[in-house]
């Protein structure tokens, strides 16, 4: 006898239908899984004969094949247990339900317990856009999949559970949305707490207004990670489309914590300087988001720059320009979204005191030299803000005054936005930072005087072209901020000494 029934795959950010077909002959005892599977997928056998005995069924004693169609496209993990599982009772008249508009998907235990598995949220969406009605997954997973209307998420247990759901015994209600979230604004570092770093501060808040890239230089304890980690304190709130393609990567990833529907804060993701390069942009046989991916609608920090692998770096040139990462495997290729705003800090040498006004630096000019050229111009050019962060004097840290907090700063982030949401309306643009070459000049008009500043900066750092679009940008936000909609000679002074610490030009004050 045949049976078949669908489960999903996932490939990527893309999910397609798998109908899996179950055939019992006569012939010797054998189990055999085709349609391309990978490890995981073969060993479902041996999970599915334990749980179906250990659950009471009887299993089949038969010459036992089942396919997974499409069969030239790659199935990985133990996904497709559960969905054996119903077609092998299907298939010896154990269960007589109808399973027309049904997808299952579920790892199983031994003792036919279900365990959560990734991807959920790219497959509900893809079910619901092939017209299936009912999905019934691992209750773990359920609450992902249950923000997608148009398709009732039923929760699973176990599998006696399910079982007489199917024959029309206990039903299971279907999962509702879970108004959980992966933390809150209200509960990130508040930029209350930073004494002093007022022109540190004030850079970064022009980097969030406009999605810019920014790079903190000073020496140790003047609080560069301090500052980094507030930064989505201040940053705006996402928008729903955000909030469903960031879930959908740390759905695909395995990262998203059980019970939470969505990803409803932006990310902050701080990988050691160990991390390889794979580990920043994705990989794997069949590739992975990395780091650069799920830090995507947020913030990607690196901490102490020049001591990650250059191979590391260099791999985010492309990404942080472009906002999309591919990866290319033999098996095919993939692009995940990556569109962040990176920030990285740095020491200015190796023994971190270069330009301290107190502590002297014990490096050689010919060391410091070695050690800034560990970040190369190319990934240098693509740091939109350049911000010295000077050590804290004793006076600031022993005030007791009271510092701006990030709901302050978010409040003119905020309005910045407005202002650029209402620019770039109909144009896929999302911010100042995502302008494009050929629309740069359209939406950053410069006065007169404004743009003779330019040209003497531009002249005098000998900065790239590449240099000079952000400048533009980071002029762009700033009189967003100021509610002007021209970009006034203020303005440019003012984005142009975040250049100050551009590479060719500090290397000559050496």
């Amino acid at each position: 006898m045949v049976s078949h029934l669908y489960s999903m795959g996932l490939y990527g950010m893309d999910s397609f239908p798998v109908e899996v077909e179950a055939d019992l002959s006569s012939g010797l005892p054998s189990f055999e899984v085709v349609g391309l599977p990978d490890a995981a997928v073969k060993e479902s056998r041996d999970r599915v004969r334990s749980a179906m005995k250990n659950c009471g069924f009887d299993f089949p004693v038969s010459k036992i094949t089942v396919n997974l169609a499409p069969a030239d496209k790659r199935k990985e993990g133990p996904i497709y247990d559960l969905p054996l599982f119903i077609a092998l009772m299907k298939a010896s008249s154990q269960l007589a339900a109808d399973l027309e508009g049904c997808v299952f998907i579920g790892e199983l235990s031994l003792t036919g317990e279900l365990r959560p598995v990734r991807g959920i949220l790219p497959m509900t969406i893809r079910a619901r856009q092939e017209g299936f009605k009912r999905f019934f997954v691992p209750k773990q997973n359920a609450a992902e999949g249950a923000v997608i209307q148009g398709i009732e998420v039923y929760p699973v247990t176990d599998l006696p559970q399910l079982l007489k759901h199917l024959n029309g015994g206990g039903q299971i209600a279907p999962a509702q949305p879970s108004p959980a979230e992966c933390g809150s604004p209200q509960n990130c570092p508040d930029f209350a707490d930073v004494r002093g770093q007022e022109e540190a501060k004030r850079a970064l808040e022009i980097a969030a207004a406009g999605g810019h890239n920014a790079l903190l230089i000073g020496p140790p304890g003047s609080g560069k990670s301090m500052l980094a980690r507030r930064i989505p304190s201040i940053l705006p709130e996402m928008t729903f489309e955000e909030t469903i393609e960031t879930t959908k990567i740390h759905s695909i990833a395995g990262t998203l914590p059980p019970g939470v529907s969505l990803v409803q804060v932006r990310p902050f993701r701080s990988p050691h300087h160990t991390v390889s390069p794979a580990g920043l942009s994705g990989g794997g046989s069949i590739p992975k988001p990395g780091e650069i991916s799920l830090a995507h609608n947020g913030v990607l920090f690196l901490d102490e720059l020049p001591e990650f692998s250059r191979s590391s770096m260099e791999v985010l040139r492309q990404p942080i320009e472009n906002g999309t990462v591919t990866i290319s495997r033999v098996g095919g290729t993939v692009s995940y979204p990556c569109s962040v705003m990176f920030v990285a800090a740095m020491n200015p040498c190796p023994c971190g005191y270069f330009g301290h006004p107190t502590r002297r630096c014990t490096c050689s000019p010919q060391a410091v030299s070695r050690y800034l050229s560990r970040v190369s111009g190319p990934l240098l050019d693509r740091l939109d803000l350049h911000i010295e962060v000077p050590p804290v004097e004793f006076e600031q840290l022993d005030s007791r005054g009271t510092e701006e907090s990030s709901e302050s700063i978010r409040k003119r982030v905020n309005a910045a936005r407005r202002i650029q949401n209402d620019r770039f309306r109909g144009t896929g643009i999302t911010c100042n930072a995502r302008i494009r070459p050929d629309r740069l000049h359209d939406f950053c008009r410069l006065s007169d005087p404004g743009r003779n500043l330019l040209k003497k900066a531009f002249d005098r750092l000998g900065l790239s072209a590449r240099a000079y679009d952000r400048i533009l940008k980071v002029c762009r936000t700033i009189a967003d901020l100021d509610g002007s909609d021209a970009i006034e000679s203020a303005h440019v002074a003012e984005a142009v000494q975040y250049r100050s610490l551009d590479r060719k030009y500090w290397l000559k004050e050496l």
